[in-house]
């Protein structure tokens, strides 16, 4: 719920769910350019953080990629995840679950979910287009949040 209540607080604060234009209000750089078989990737230079998008996916995967991008820019801004998969024994799996999870609490708002929640987990996977994993991740969010009202 730590990464769901970040969401909503940056999504408050600048009156969007739009990840290019979040991106942009954190004064992170959207580049989109070919990159083979890579959706995308965080990286900083001098400072300047950026996200890479390949411009050969479809405009679906990329809105999704800079949104978990986003996820890695405002959750673990001073990590390098291509450099620590590539050099490190560093586990970078709880990093990409984070910016995952970031990703689907940004592109699915509570009342977007309310909408599904009369189907099937798998119908749900399939009629947006996104893993079983993380509807249940995003459904289980928002029981908690229930629970915790309650």
């Amino acid at each position: 719920m730590r990464i769901k209540n970040i969401v909503e607080s940056i999504c408050k604060k600048y009156m969007t769910r739009n990840p290019y234009e979040l991106a942009a209000c954190e004064s992170i750089k959207v580049i989109e350019l070919p990159l083979g078989g890579i959706k995308g990737y965080y990286s900083t230079c001098y400072r300047q953080r950026i996200i890479h998008i390949n411009s050969d996916i479809p405009e679906n995967d990329r809105w999704h990629t800079c949104a978990h991008e986003l996820g890695h820019g405002i959750l673990h801004p001073n990590s390098n995840t291509p450099f620590l998969r590539a050099n490190t024994l560093f586990p970078i799996g709880r990093f990409e679950k984070e910016a995952e999870h970031f990703a689907i609490d940004l592109l699915y708002s509570d009342e977007d979910m309310r909408e599904y929640l009369q189907y099937s987990t798998p119908q749900i996977a399939e009629c947006l287009n996104i893993p079983v994993s993380l509807v249940e991740y995003r459904v289980s969010v928002m029981e908690k949040q229930l629970r915790f009202l309650e």
